[in-house]
């Protein structure tokens, strides 16, 4: 058997991208997201195995993790994808919107790697590719609860290469800005409902304006850079951000 994958998150979006990227290349492949025929359909389609979970509950990330052991008895990639549904701005100020998105977005993340990480160990090849975002190096107002989780995000990351490098590990996050996917259109509709302007402008003069390059990231764009991650080509790089900004930091 070849080597195996696990995508959260890949029942659309960036996860549904990297997961057919992936499964292009050989892996085996574990899709996990919601209970929902929309991550059934991706794994069937791949040939894969779909474990439908909850991400915020521990419980059911060690659950994903154990399916994915039993059914083909290692996992050699793991991409931690799974993210959250926009938020009204004053919901960042609920408590338990801020534990589900840091338990989401960040123990999930650690408590997949921790599972997968003694297998990667003992074969002396790993990957973990952790998606965040261009919020884990820049602030927005009114993001608090996802900025302090993709903040996070990126200490685990360079903590866990410190760690795993020398068992032949690599864990490297990827920070695009804002990707084409069904979250961010859903969020490009509210926030033209709420601002009273077209979704083009939207697009223009709230989400791309601290932009160089006037356009979102198509999923595609990111699982291509995945792919570079997991391969033997890019065994020399861990505890990298690869930054997808459109020029967001450049100023």
């Amino acid at each position: 058997m070849g080597r195996v994958a696990l995508v959260t998150g890949g029942a659309s979006g960036i996860g549904r991208a990297v997961a057919e990227a992936l499964a292009g290349d050989g892996y085996q492949m574990v899709v996990a997201d919601r209970p929902g025929e929309a991550g059934q359909a991706v794994a069937e389609a791949l040939s894969g195995l779909f474990v439908g979970a909850d991400l915020a509950r521990r419980e059911a990330c060690r659950h994903v993790a154990e399916t994915a052991l039993a059914q083909f008895g290692q996992v050699d990639v793991l991409v931690n994808n799974a993210g959250f549904q926009h938020i009204d701005p004053i919901e960042q100020f609920d408590e338990e919107v801020w534990e589900r998105m840091i338990a989401v977005m960040l123990t999930a993340p650690f408590v997949l790697m921790r599972a997968c990480w003694p297998g990667m160990r003992e074969r002396g090849w790993g990957r973990v590719v952790n998606i965040g975002s261009i919020h884990s190096l820049r602030a927005s107002p009114f993001k608090s609860a996802y900025v302090s989780a993709k903040h996070g995000l990126l200490g685990l990351t360079r903590t866990a290469a410190l760690e795993g490098g020398p068992q032949g590990i690599t864990v490297n996050l990827i920070a695009p800005a804002y990707v084409r996917t069904p979250l961010v259109e859903k969020q490009i509709a509210d926030q033209a409902r709420t601002r009273g302007i077209p979704e083009d402008e939207v697009i223009a003069q709230v989400m791309l304006e601290p932009a160089a390059i006037k356009r979102l990231i198509e999923p595609a764009e990111v699982a291509e850079l995945v792919r570079f991650l997991c391969s033997d080509a890019a065994s020399s790089m861990t505890g990298s951000v690869f930054e997808m900004g459109l020029g967001w930091t450049a100023r």
